[in-house]
């Protein structure tokens, strides 16, 4: 299954779940670590923070995760993996407007969450 149909028609969760087991079980492999997942996770930490007093300011703090994210990969190879999860999945929710934008990032959140919690279970290295 897509991350774009993962975030857009994934009503009960389950494919969600499968998928971010799959990948943290990848991610683990690649040798992302828990601190190297966690920075990342702060930020978007930070952005959901922003989301519900200015959306429109999270949009583009999100749209601006993308450069980060391959700035980081271009320091640490290990952080592939979750680059190309995170990327496409902030493509899904910044192409959605309104109630269904909100409704998309909840499902990035859920699906970043799945994902560290997985790696960590895993055996994610710190």
């Amino acid at each position: 299954m897509s991350i774009q149909t993962i975030i857009t028609q994934d009503q009960t969760g389950q494919e969600l779940v499968q998928f971010a087991e799959r990948t943290a079980q990848r991610l683990v492999k690649d040798g992302l670590t828990r601190s190297q997942i966690r920075n990342i996770f702060t930020e978007v930490r930070k952005i959901e923070a922003l989301w519900e007093i200015d959306q429109n300011k999270a949009v583009r703090r999100l749209s601006m995760l993308k450069p980060k994210l391959d700035y980081q990969t271009a320091r640490q190879r290990h952080v592939k993996g979750l680059q190309d999860v995170l990327t496409q999945a902030i493509d899904v929710v910044i192409q959605a407007e309104g109630r269904e934008r909100n409704e998309r990032f909840q499902r990035f959140m859920e699906l970043f969450e799945a994902i560290l919690a997985y790696h960590r279970s895993k055996g994610g290295r710190n």
